[in-house]
């Protein structure tokens, strides 16, 4: 069984960190540097022992910034390999003996943005280094916020780098809602600077680069659903198959959501043409358990129907109110007069992002958006 998360980062990190800086700076004051980032390391979580070597770094390397960057880069390993699909392959232990990758990047890219602001460009090219080791996705965030003038336009640039992880950091960097990232509240409230990275990356070769882009409008489409059905309906238009497949993840919470106009985009503006029966596999069911769902559909249309099929779960909260979770089900094409049978199991074990409360629960089936069917069970403890 994996160890915690957290020790990702330990004192072989720092053992090994503490080595290639000082064999890219034989003035590095190694024990120094090792000394303040052991220190109490076991007792930190993981983003506190990233940030703790930060600190360290601050501690230790040279006081001009540009000379601090260059003993950064000069103490990385390769670039990380990616495979035929654009994906990172993961780094062998041949890199590792090299140089730096990994975790401990994210403490040397804090460190660039703690240290860099006085000399964006500068910055922005040691976190270009940085980032084909690991990701700078974090560290570039400060400077799109405080510098967009500057930092934009370098993104603008990276959008034909050779680098896949580059081109990726140009979209994953910029993303308005970067889950652990800092907020970049302009962006969220007008993402129009991004929109010209994003158009010219959607396109692009490597996978991994697609990815951050459906994931970018994802985030956009959390404060500008109209906006991403409005970019899905321009641009499915002579779509290859990669691009279809992005603006899809792209428009997936919409579409969970019941969004009008990115049903419409997909073509699935019109809801069941026929019947949907939903019933479970029982009337009451644990904590802990499981559910199944059972649907039936039948056609009435004379023409094939494209159908995308979620279904909400009402889950009851502690004041006894209940609050609906959109949980993906089925996408299909039901043909005409054609009936067709459904089944899933729903998990009823708690997550750390929901506690699960006993009382009655309601499931209610959404094909292309709209309700059309129901049906309840009571949750045990």
């Amino acid at each position: 069984m994996a160890g915690p998360f957290k020790n990702l980062i330990n004192a072989r990190t720092v053992q090994h960190t503490g080595e290639h800086l000082r064999r890219a700076w034989p003035g590095f004051d190694r024990p120094c540097f090792e000394r303040q980032a052991s220190r109490g390391l076991e007792a930190l979580e993981f983003k506190a022992r990233a940030m703790q070597l930060a600190d360290a770094l601050e501690a230790t390397l040279p006081g001009d910034f540009d000379a601090a960057a260059s003993v950064l880069e000069a103490s990385l390993a390769p670039p990380i390999p990616l495979d035929a699909q654009g994906e990172p392959a993961g780094l062998s232990d041949t890199q590792g003996a090299l140089g730096l990758s990994g975790w401990v990047v994210w403490s040397m890219g804090e460190f660039v943005a703690r240290r860099g602001m006085g000399d964006v460009p500068r910055a922005l090219r040691c976190l270009h280094a940085l980032t084909q080791r690991f990701s700078a996705e974090f560290a570039i965030r400060p400077f799109i916020q405080q510098h967009p003038a500057v930092a934009l336009p370098i993104l603008a640039r990276w959008v034909d780098d050779p680098s896949a992880h580059v081109r990726r950091l140009v979209s994953e960097g910029s993303r308005p809602r970067l889950p652990w990232g800092l907020r970049l509240q302009a962006l969220v409230a007008d993402p129009a600077p991004t929109l010209p990275l994003l158009r010219a990356l959607q396109d692009d070769p490597s996978a991994y680069v697609r990815r951050s882009v459906a994931n970018h409008l994802n985030d956009i489409a959390k404060d500008h659903p109209d906006l991403v059905a409005r970019w899905v309906q321009e641009h499915r238009r002579g779509a290859s198959p990669e691009r279809s497949a992005l603006l899809r993840h792209a428009s997936r919470g919409l579409i969970k959501q019941g969004h009008a106009p990115t049903l419409q985009a997909w073509g699935l503006g019109l809801g069941l043409q026929g019947q949907a029966v939903l019933s479970l596999s029982t009337d009451h069911a644990a904590v802990g358990e499981d559910i199944g769902l059972h649907l039936r559909l039948r056609s009435t249309a004379g023409q094939a129907q494209p159908l995308v099929v979620d279904y909400a779960v009402h889950h009851v909260r502690a004041n006894g109110s209940t609050h609906p979770k959109v949980f993906k089900g089925w996408t299909l094409t039901l043909g005409p007069g054609e009936e067709r049978t459904l089944e899933k199991r729903h998990s009823l074990r708690p997550v750390t992002t929901r506690r699960l409360y006993p009382g009655p629960h309601r499931i209610e089936l959404r094909v292309n958006g709209q309700t059309c069917a129901n049906a309840t069970f009571e949750l045990l403890p």
